[in-house]
């Protein structure tokens, strides 16, 4: 069987290092949706009264134009990736992944230009989702994560870091 050291490494199987990968991707995503709804509801208004994590949380927002909640949304991203990014490469570094392809801090940048890819891409997706159709916020950042999702596993995987 394993041993607790094998678990918590980077050397670990395949099917292991899938599963450290999404557990560690909860949390950089836990990390992300909490940064984003708090900027979106208090600081960055960009929810409808109606959006279904508000209704969830017998939260309440004013009525705003679909072009503000777009502008908005695209900034609460911006932040919620710098910090959610983060946590997610320290995870990754530490118990994914095994760092050593490329110098530290060429790893760093690597890994935020493949992320920032993704971001873009899931970003213009969103922007696009609730512009062009009024799709609820909620609706148009999980699309936006779901991009970032399959982008970033496997450069991350492939070009980024040692398998």
């Amino acid at each position: 069987m394993f041993d607790r050291k094998h678990i918590f490494t980077p050397e670990s199987g395949h099917a292991l290092q899938f599963v450290k990968y999404a557990i560690c991707g909860g949390i950089a995503t836990a990390t992300n949706i909490l940064i984003f709804y708090l900027l979106g509801w208090k600081l960055l208004p960009c929810m409808q009264p109606n959006d279904l994590v508000l209704r969830l949380l017998h939260l309440h927002v004013p009525e705003i134009s679909d072009a503000l909640r777009k502008e908005n949304a695209t900034l609460a991203n911006g932040a919620a990736f710098l910090v959610s990014n983060l946590v997610a490469y320290l995870l990754n570094i530490r118990f994914v992944f095994r760092s050593g392809r490329h110098r530290r801090l060429v790893e760093l940048g690597m890994f935020y230009a493949v992320s920032g890819v993704s971001f873009v891409v899931g970003t213009l997706l969103m922007r696009w989702l609730i512009g062009a159709f009024g799709v609820m916020t909620t609706v148009a950042f999980v699309s936006n994560m779901v991009v970032a999702l399959l982008i970033n596993y496997a450069m991350r995987k492939f070009v980024i870091f040692k398998g």
